[in-house]
């Protein structure tokens, strides 16, 4: 009920946003620089409100529906390649190393899910950074290892990682990383967070693995 509520009132309240939206960009095309001024900064908030209200959905919407048998490999590549040019922005790098592992899942939210964790590591890096991602299967389970040498979290701060509406960025929500959360225990997996100030993170996910043993073809005799 909590979901289909906040549902609805997202929708609702994201409905004249829009078209505030649109109005204000009507507006901004007349060549008066003050009002120009005034019109960017008021899409931006609005724009900010509008992803406030995307990470809200995101969370209230179930996430266990289309699930299907994903190669973890090709998904961190995909995820790699997308995030590349933002670490190399900041002067950093990210490096993969994974194994074909296979897990049911939905690829849409799983990505969701690492990007947002890979792109909080990209804004912890100092410059000349670097980001590890592995991907391993360990008996039964994938393993997935996301380490940075960024500026790492207090043992108060990491305590805190997950929970509702916490986060150290200026005009963060902490949507995102509850997000994440619910997506990767909805998969049937966990999270872990291990940090020191000044030392950088590692973020451990772990899955059930869906690698499939096959077994040999009996001989036939006729």
């Amino acid at each position: 009920m909590v979901s289909h509520l906040a549902a609805s009132v997202a929708h609702e309240v994201k409905n004249p946003l829009q078209v505030t939206r649109g109005f204000l960009q009507l507006l901004g095309g007349r060549n008066v620089a003050s009002h120009k001024n005034y019109m960017g900064l008021a899409i931006q908030e609005l724009d900010r409100a509008a992803e406030i209200i995307d990470g809200f959905l995101d969370f209230a919407k179930p996430q266990t529906e289309d699930f299907k048998d994903l190669n973890i490999e090709d998904e961190l590549q995909q995820i790699t390649s997308i995030l590349t040019p933002l670490a190399q922005r900041k002067g950093g790098q990210i490096e993969l190393s994974a194994e074909p592992i296979f897990i049911k899942g939905n690829s849409t939210k799983l990505k969701q899910a690492l990007i947002n964790i890979v792109k909080n590591s990209i804004e912890a890096l100092p410059q000349d950074g670097k980001i590890e991602i592995f991907a391993k299967l360990f008996t039964d389970e994938a393993v997935i290892l996301v380490k940075d040498n960024g500026v790492g979290m207090t043992e108060s701060e990491l305590k805190r990682i997950g929970q509702p509406y916490y986060t150290s960025k200026e005009n963060g929500t902490g949507l995102g990383l509850m997000v994440t959360f619910q997506i990767i225990e909805a998969m049937g997996g966990g999270i872990e967070y291990t940090s020191q100030k000044g030392q950088g993170t590692l973020v451990s996910i772990r899955f059930p693995s869906a690698n499939v043993q096959k077994k040999p073809l009996m001989n036939q005799t006729s």
